[in-house]
């Protein structure tokens, strides 16, 4: 969670000159939130999807590893995935908040 933090949050600061050319033209905090968080969920559901689709491959070569699990367990991949999910948002929810607080003035005069 620490590393996906620190990632998402160095993009967001990539990104200030835009969100401070977005609040300068009237674009409400709202939307630079829902924007950040945007993103991050089509990384999340892409990630998702590739890896389920790794893990059952791996679970035929990892099978006798399993104690306890079937080799396509739902239930363990819904936990895995939501899992990730909350520590994806709320990993990305502090940089986006803070992209909402710029101040458009000193975004533009960072450039």
């Amino acid at each position: 969670m620490i590393g996906l933090y620190g990632a998402l949050s160095y993009l967001v600061t990539q990104r200030s000159t835009e969100f401070g050319i977005r609040l300068a033209l009237g674009a409400p905090p709202v939307s630079i939130l829902r924007l950040v968080l945007r993103d991050v969920v089509i990384v999340l559901v892409a990630g998702s999807f590739a890896g389920i689709a790794i893990s059952f491959a791996a679970t035929r070569l990892l099978q006798k590893l399993l104690f306890g699990l079937t080799p396509h367990d739902p239930i363990t991949m819904l936990v895995a995935v939501a899992i990730l999910a909350t520590v994806a948002l709320v990993a990305a929810y502090f940089p986006a908040r803070r992209a909402t607080r710029t101040d458009p003035m000193q975004a533009l005069r960072y450039e």
